[in-house]
């Protein structure tokens, strides 16, 4: 069972089943809480007045298993879980992306779910399981619904999770043996870092040295993460030295300028760390 404890205008709960939970979530406002590695920063000095859901306890949301040909990974699984998972080689850039989330406290607290339902433009994961075709579970009054990883985040700091809804897991679904992840990341400085820009790759190679599996998505370059389908549809039947990104193939990012780089260094870079990913990813 969970617990409540605190003042009485805000309480903390931590159950540990998962209908508790929901029940929690239908009869009060509440926030929910998935590690927090964002959400008590991101209050600076305000004291917490409201109510607190904690679900890093649930046993549903944790670990990572097989689910089928594919993969489930619990909402709740940390960064650090992940980056220590026995995985195979195409969640090579899950996995590096794992070790890029802030420093060690934060990857040991911080969840995936967390990091997606914050929803920010450069969070680390978003791309990384993009390539991975990743699904969302939720779980509600109404039961159980999957939706792409694509449709989940519908902007900066927006998803379609309902507010009665928690994400239970992620799904992988089976990939190519053959295939291969990296991630890049390019910030001001090499720890403790948002990005300025970021890339994920997952990629496959024939016989003959040519991509069979192509999936690229970059990250802090549009309001949401974006896989860029027209570059690899044009990227199959190549060797991965003879791949050119074009502003073509960029169509789907709109970067901005913000403090830390403006538009058009985003828009020079994003080329390069492609090429840097899909060379990361062919020589294992």
């Amino acid at each position: 069972m969970g617990h409540a404890e605190g003042a009485m205008d805000a309480a903390y709960y931590a159950p540990t089943d998962l209908e508790e939970a929901l029940g929690l979530l239908g009869t009060r406002e509440i926030s929910v809480v998935a590690g927090g590695t964002d959400w008590f920063p991101a209050r600076g000095r305000t004291p917490v007045s409201g109510d607190v859901l904690d679900v890093t306890r649930l046993a549903e949301l944790r670990g990572i298993d097989r689910d089928g040909a594919g993969w489930r990974i619990g909402a709740a699984t940390t960064w650090t879980q992940i980056a220590r998972a026995d995985l195979p080689p195409v969640f090579g850039g899950l996995r590096a992306a794992a070790r890029e989330v802030g420093g060690v406290q934060i990857q040991n607290a911080g969840t995936v779910a967390g990091n997606l339902c914050n929803a920010s433009p450069a969070a680390d994961g978003m791309p990384p399981f993009l390539t991975l075709d990743a699904e969302v579970e939720l779980a509600g009054p109404a039961g159980r619904r999957r939706l792409p990883l694509a449709d989940f985040v519908t902007g900066p700091r927006q998803t379609a999770r309902g507010t009665q809804e928690l994400v239970v897991a992620l799904h992988i679904p089976a990939q190519p043996a053959h295939a291969r992840g990296a991630f890049v990341k390019t910030g001001a400085r090499r720890y403790l870092v948002i990005s300025i820009a970021m890339t994920a790759v997952t990629v496959g190679l024939d016989a003959e040295g040519r991509i069979d599996h192509a999936r690229v998505a970059v990250g802090a370059c549009a309001p949401v993460a974006r896989r860029l389908p027209a570059l690899e549809a044009e990227m199959l039947g190549r060797r991965p030295a003879d791949v050119t990104v074009t502003q073509a193939h960029l169509a789907p990012l709109a970067p901005i300028d913000d403090v830390r780089a403006d538009a058009a260094y985003r828009a020079e870079i994003v080329p390069h760390q492609i090429s840097r990913a899909l060379t990361v990813a062919c020589d294992g």
